[in-house]
């Protein structure tokens, strides 16, 4: 079956012939906007694994950006959506009420870490949208108008995400952007303020905060502060737990919110149901959660969790909208949740961690270009650098990693604030075979290229 096989080329080149036409099609009809440098055109996936419509077989550590910690077409998923397509494709759930939506609502109440024993959920249809409606219902609640980000944060592409996104190249020539957004320095450990001693380093960033509060928008005016667990674009950076518990004393001194982004760290990646599980395990869990990707197995949904006072103080008709809590994508949900805590995928996340990151850290002992490695479970980033003293980065190389990888049946994408950061988000139902080809595959890279 494909999602036991390994890696393997068979055409001449890449794109094959098939392949080659379809990308051409794609960029005769399609927004070239939306990029995409990858020399792959899908047939069918199992696993973690696709075939091609040449027949190559390509392993994928990029999982649709974290959507498919399930793995592709899961037998179980693909019947509860079908059982669904035979009753209803879809209800509007502000006409009529369904079964779907009102139990992946009452499972993500039972299973998300948000602060208060009554929980509440909103349904939507995207990671940008579930950013988006929080940071509405933060400020229904609160009534104050301002939300803190941070440095090397991705929200999304909606107008007010791109502009709590801190790398600007998503907003290129989209402005004005949305007021009310202002942004403190995340804590990227690995780059710190050179010479700054490490027990000085958490109060230099909480110290950006309050720099806030004083130079932009006063404490009293900020409904929340939106952090993700662990920066996907910006480079998989966690964030520490000494800095979190701060945030969340900063918010309780000040009224303020404290939102978990979990679109990307959510669902068993990082070796708990949700990342915020860490923070609530350290007694500073959010009032918020966002989230989406794998929470429906690549079908459209995403989710805002919190408890039942902020979530009813929203103003009605706020937040709502056609697709959200679709009736197909609700099927995929609760089957995809079932699977995960049967399956033990949080624990498989951790032992797939501890395997990568082993062998990353034998990779940075062994080549000069390797700066760091980091992470949480089975979300992993490989920064790298043109020399470990300077730590100046190195997106060349991971640009050419990333094709050369491609070319032996290796998908791998890039990441971070400079381009230089490799990052590991394979199905989490990966065989250790693969997962030993993958390493393979990428070793063989890194030695090629540098």
């Amino acid at each position: 079956m494909l999602k036991d096989e390994l890696p393997r080329i068979i055409t001449d080149t890449l794109p094959g012939k098939k392949a080659q036409a379809l990308i051409d099609r794609r960029k005769e009809a399609t927004a070239a906007a939306v990029g995409c440098s990858y020399p792959v055109a899908i047939a069918r996936g199992e696993g973690a694994m696709i075939e091609d419509v040449d027949g190559n077989y390509f392993l994928d550590w990029i999982g649709g950006v974290g959507v498919l910690n399930v793995g592709y077409c899961q037998p179980e998923i693909v019947e509860a959506v079908k059982e669904q397509a035979d009753k209803f494709f879809h209800g509007m759930f502000n006409i009529v009420t369904h079964e779907g939506y009102v139990a992946v609502a009452e499972k993500l109440n039972s299973i998300a870490p948000v602060r208060g024993e009554k929980k509440k959920t909103f349904l939507t249809n995207s990671g940008a949208e579930a950013d988006e409606n929080a940071v509405k219902i933060a400020r229904g609640y609160t009534k104050r108008p301002n939300i803190i980000v941070f440095s090397g944060a991705f929200h999304g592409r909606t107008e007010l995400t791109m502009s709590m996104t801190s790398k600007k190249a998503y907003a290129k020539d989209m402005g004005p952007l949305s007021h009310g957004v202002f942004r403190a320095k995340f804590p990227y450990l690995y780059r710190k303020p050179e010479g700054m001693p490490d027990d000085k380093v958490i109060d230099y960033y909480i110290k950006s905060i309050y720099d806030v509060f004083e130079e932009c928008a006063s404490a009293d005016t900020i409904a929340a502060i939106v952090v993700e667990p662990l920066q996907g674009e910006g480079g998989f950076i966690p964030a520490p737990i000494e800095w979190v518990k701060a945030v969340r004393k900063i918010c309780d001194d000040n009224g303020i919110l404290l939102v978990a982004d979990e679109v990307q760290s959510g669902f068993c990646r990082t070796g708990r149901m949700f990342a915020s599980y860490y923070w609530k395990e350290a007694g500073c869990e959010p009032d918020i959660m966002a989230t989406a990707k794998s929470i429906a197995a690549g079908m459209p949904l995403s989710a805002v969790v919190t408890r039942a006072e902020i979530m009813d103080a929203v103003p009605a008709g706020t937040i709502g909208g056609t697709y959200g809590g679709n009736a197909m994508s609700c099927a995929a949900s609760l089957k995809a949740i079932e699977l995960m805590e049967k399956n033990h995928l949080a624990d498989r996340a951790l032992e797939i961690g501890q395997k990568v990151t082993a062998r990353y850290l034998a990779l940075k002992e062994k080549y000069e270009v390797i700066g760091d490695v980091r992470g949480l479970g089975a979300m992993i980033g490989l920064e790298f650098v043109k020399n470990k003293e300077t730590k100046e980065p190195n997106p060349e190389l991971v640009k050419a990693l990333v094709a050369e990888c491609a070319q032996h049946g290796l998908l791998v994408e890039s990441a971070g604030i400079y381009g230089n950061v490799i990052r590991f988000l394979a199905p989490l139902v990966i065989t250790d075979a693969q997962i030993e080809a993958g390493l393979d595959i990428m070793e063989a890279a890194i030695a090629k290229l540098s």
